[in-house]
């Protein structure tokens, strides 16, 4: 017979420790990705045409490159959250949900990685 009540059954499992953090970061993410996705567009659009030196020179605006970081960060911490739940709800194994995660994790970092420094090449190098 089980005397535990069904606070106790709850208590420690891992949905309960991070959830709440993962749903903020989910939101917020995606409302900061709002602002910074319009005028990445708003951007391209007025760059339609323009030479490869024209872009250059304006991908090394320190305004346009950080904003441009930013959207990176947020689209990717985005992107991990979101994977991460899919990946926890679907995948049952726990050696391949371990690897998933991982493998999502590392993935975000490497492509964080290459996006940051190519933004950072063309604003400090041109």
């Amino acid at each position: 017979m089980d005397m535990r009540t069904p606070l106790k059954k709850v208590r420690g499992l891992g949905s309960s420790k991070e959830g709440t953090h993962h749903f903020w970061m989910q939101r917020m993410t995606a409302v900061a990705l709002v602002p910074l996705f319009i005028l990445f567009i708003i951007f391209v659009i007025s760059h339609v045409g323009a030479s490869h030196e024209e872009m250059l020179a304006s991908l090394a605006n320190p305004f346009i490159a950080v904003l441009l970081g930013l959207m990176v960060i947020a689209g990717l911490v985005h992107m991990r959250i979101g994977m991460q739940e899919i990946i926890e709800d679907y995948i049952h194994g726990e050696v391949l949900k371990l690897c998933a995660l991982m493998a999502n994790t590392f993935f975000t970092v490497l492509i964080g990685g290459l996006c940051l420094f190519a933004i950072l090449k063309i604003a400090f190098v041109g």
